[in-house]
C-alpha cells in the first residue's frame, strides 16, 4: 500500500485490512482481524509524509514500511510480488503510478489488482480527480451515491466504468451511541483547511468557547488532527492552538488529539464545517450537526450535506436544538447504521478474487489519459514524480539504491519544517503586508 499522507495512509491501510480475499469484520480492523494479510506499507516521500505516531494512530500494523520516491516505489513493485497494490494517494499520483506500473508489468504473464479510490467525501473537482484515477481495476465509492456518480463520468467521456465498485469509509464501526455521558461531551471536529482565514476560525473558536460558558456542566473539546510539527494532508497556516493562546477558555474546554474513534466513544454531540468525522458520526448514530454559521457554500464543503437534516447553527445548538438525520440521506451515503456495514466489502473482494483468478493473468493497466488523449495535461502530472510520458523514470530522477543516511534524514526533516514554517509563520505575514 503507497501512501502520501496521515489520511491517506489511514484510508488505504484500513482499505487493505477491509478488501482482501476471505475477510470479514464487523468492526474497525485489529491485530485479529489481520489474520492472513500481509501489509507492506510506502510512503511517498513529501512535506505531508506522517510521523511514527500518526500511523500508529490508524491501529493497522503494517509487517514492513519504506518511505520512497516515486521511482522507488516502483523498482520495488517490479522486484517483489504482491496480490493487491492499494494507491491512497491524490488523483495526481494515482495517475502517475497507473502509468509507471504499466510500464514495470510490460510483458508480465501476471500483475496485482490494482485498487484506489477516495479518503472520505467528495465535493470538489469530482471529473478531474475521477478520471485521474481511472485505469485502476478496482476504484471504490464510500457510498451508492458516488458509485453513480463515478459510473456517470467515467460513462460520459466514454471511459470504461466497470473499475467502480461501491463500498463504505473503512474506518466506520464502534458501539452505537446509547445515551448522554457524564458529563455531556461537545466534539468540534476541525479541519486543516476549512475555512482557510483567520477571521472565520477565531469567529468558530470564539464561538466553541461561549458555548462551554453557556454549559459549565458540559465538556467541550476542540478535535485536532495532529500535534505542533506534524504534517497533515494540508499544510494549516493557522492552527487552532495558535489561535487558541489568545483567548481565555474555561476550564471545561480543552484539546484533544489522537483516534477520532476513541474521541467518539465519548461524545453526546459532533460538530463540524464539513469533517469525514460526521459520517462516523452519523454511523454510530451519534448526534451530529454541519454548521452553517459561515453559510452553505462549495468551498466549506457543507453543501454535501444538503437534505441530510444536521445542518444548523451555533445560536440554535446553544438554545438546545438537536438536528435529526434524514434516514434516506444517511443511507446513500455509505452510513450503514442499519448493521450491514459487515457485507459493505463483500462485492470488492469478490471482485478482487475473480480478478487474480482469472486464467492467463490480468491484461495491461489502460488508463483514460495517454500522450495521445492528454498530450498536454499527463506529461506535467508525470514529471512531478520524475516520471516521462512512457511512464519510465526521467534522467536525474531522485532513486536511491539504499536508505538514506543520517546526514540526508536530519536535511530532509529541516527541509519539511523549513517549508511548514514558511506555510504557516511566513506566508500569513507577506500575505497581510499585501493587504496594506
Amino acid at each position: 500500500m503507497l501512501a502520501d499522507s496521515d489520511t491517506r495512509w489511514k484510508w488505504g491501510a484500513l482499505t487493505a485490512a477491509r478488501i482482501a480475499p476471505g475477510t470479514s469484520m464487523e468492526a474497525a480492523p485489529d491485530e485479529d482481524a489481520q489474520v492472513g494479510l500481509e501489509l507492506s506499507g510506502f510512503l511517498l516521500r513529501g512535506r505531508a509524509t506522517p510521523t511514527a505516531r500518526q500511523l500508529a494512530e490508524v491501529g493497522v500494523r503494517a509487517d514492513s514500511l519504506r518511505e520512497v520516491t516515486a521511482v522507488e516505489f516502483l523498482r520495488a513493485m517490479g522486484e517483489q510480488e504482491y496480490d493487491v497494490v492499494v494507491l491512497a494517494l491524490v488523483g495526481g499520483g494515482v495517475q502517475a503510478m497507473l502509468h509507471g506500473l504499466k510500464r514495470v508489468w510490460e510483458g508480465r504473464s501476471s500483475r496485482p489488482v490494482v485498487v484506489t479510490g477516495y479518503v472520505g467525501v467528495v465535493y470538489e473537482k469530482l471529473a478531474d480527480g475521477l478520471l485521474l484515477r481511472h485505469g485502476a481495476d478496482l476504484v471504490l465509492a464510500n457510498s451508492r451515491q458516488d458509485a453513480e456518480r463515478f459510473r456517470a463520468v467515467y460513462e460520459g467521456v466514454g471511459a470504461d466504468a466497470s473499475s467502480v465498485t461501491e463500498v463504505a469509509l473503512p474506518f466506520l464501526g464502534g458501539a452505537p451511541y446509547e445515551g448522554e455521558h457524564d458529563p455531556y461531551t461537545v466534539v468540534f471536529a476541525v479541519q486543516p483547511s476549512v475555512p482557510d482565514n483567520r477571521r472565520d476560525r477565531v469567529y468558530l473558536l470564539d464561538r466553541l468557547i461561549r458555548h462551554a460558558r453557556l454549559h459549565p456542566d458540559r465538556e467541550v473539546l476542540l478535535k485536532l488532527r495532529s500535534r505542533p510539527g506534524e504534517h497533515t494532508t494540508h499544510i494549516e497556516e493557522l492552527p487552532y492552538q495558535k489561535l487558541v493562546q489568545r483567548l481565555d477558555p474555561p476550564t471545561n474546554f480543552r484539546l484533544v488529539y489522537g483516534n477520532m474513534g476513541e474521541v467518539l466513544d465519548r461524545t453526546d454531540l459532533l460538530v463540524t464545517i464539513s469533517s469525514t468525522a460526521a459520517l462516523e458520526s452519523l454511523h454510530r448514530r451519534i448526534p451530529t450537526v454541519i454548521l452553517s454559521d459561515l453559510g452553505v457554500r462549495e468551498v466549506l464543503g457543507n453543501h454535501h450535506f444538503v437534505g441530510s437534516g444536521c445542518l444548523a447553527s451555533w445560536d440554535q445548538l446553544d438554545a438546545g436544538h438537536r438536528p435529526v438525520p434524514d434516514e434516506e440521506w444517511v443511507a446513500r451515503q455509505g452510513v450503514v447504521a442499519d448493521g450491514s456495514y459487515a457485507t459493505a466489502f463483500d462485492a470488492a473482494r469478490e471482485r478482487i478474487a475473480k480478478l487474480l483468478g482469472r486464467p492467463g493473468g490480468l491484461a495491461p493497466l489502460t488508463p483514460y489519459y495517454t500522450p495521445a488523449t492528454a498530450p498536454g495535461y499527463l506529461p506535467g502530472i508525470l514529471a512531478r514524480h520524475h516520471l516521462g510520458p512512457d511512464g519510465g523514470p526521467l534522467p536525474g530522477a531522485p532513486a536511491a539504491d539504499k536508505e538514506p543516511g543520517p546526514v540526508r534524514q536530519i536535511v530532509r526533516r529541516a527541509a519539511r519544517g523549513a517549508y511548514r514554517h514558511g506555510v504557516q509563520r511566513v506566508a500569513p505575514v507577506i500575505r497581510r503586508m499585501g493587504e496594506l
